[in-house]
C-alpha cells in the first residue's frame, strides 16, 4: 500500500484545512485509518483514526470537537477536516493505515504503512 498525503499549509489561528490521504491497492476497505503527528524531537503523537466502513471514529483529546476524521473507500481517500485551529496544532501530519485488525490504535507501531507526510503550520 503507498499512501500520499495532501492539503497542509500556512494557517491563521482559528482557521481550518483539510488534510487527504490518497492510497493506492485494492483492498483499502479493509484497513484502518489513522492519523498522526510530529514536532522536532518529539514522538509521533496519535491524532484520530477510522475504522475500515467509517463507522467507529476516535480522537486524542487534544482535538476531540475540532478535528473531523472520515473516509471514502470509493476513492481510496480518508481525511481530515481540521477546524478552530490553534498554533499547538503546528507539525508535519502523516497518514497511516494498518493491514491487521488493531481497533483504533493510538500506537504508531502498530502501523504498517504511511504517508510521507505534509506539514500544518498555525499562526497566532
Amino acid at each position: 500500500v503507498q499512501l500520499q498525503a495532501s492539503g497542509g499549509g500556512l494557517v491563521q489561528a482559528g482557521g481550518s484545512l483539510r488534510l487527504s490521504c490518497a492510497a493506492s491497492g485494492r483492498t483499502f476497505s479493509r484497513y484502518v485509518m489513522a492519523w498522526f503527528r510530529q514536532t522536532p524531537g518529539r514522538e509521533r503523537e496519535f491524532v484520530a483514526a477510522i475504522s475500515w466502513n467509517g463507522g467507529s471514529t476516535q480522537y486524542a483529546d487534544s482535538v476531540k470537537g475540532r478535528f473531523t476524521i472520515s473516509r471514502d473507500n470509493a476513492k481510496n481517500t480518508v481525511y481530515l477536516q481540521m477546524n478552530s485551529l490553534k498554533p499547538e496544532d503546528t507539525a508535519v501530519y502523516y497518514c497511516a493505515c494498518a493491514a491487521d485488525n488493531i481497533g483504533l490504535s493510538p500506537r504508531w507501531y502498530e502501523y504498517d504503512y504511511w504517508g510521507q507526510g505534509t506539514q500544518v503550520t498555525v499562526s497566532s
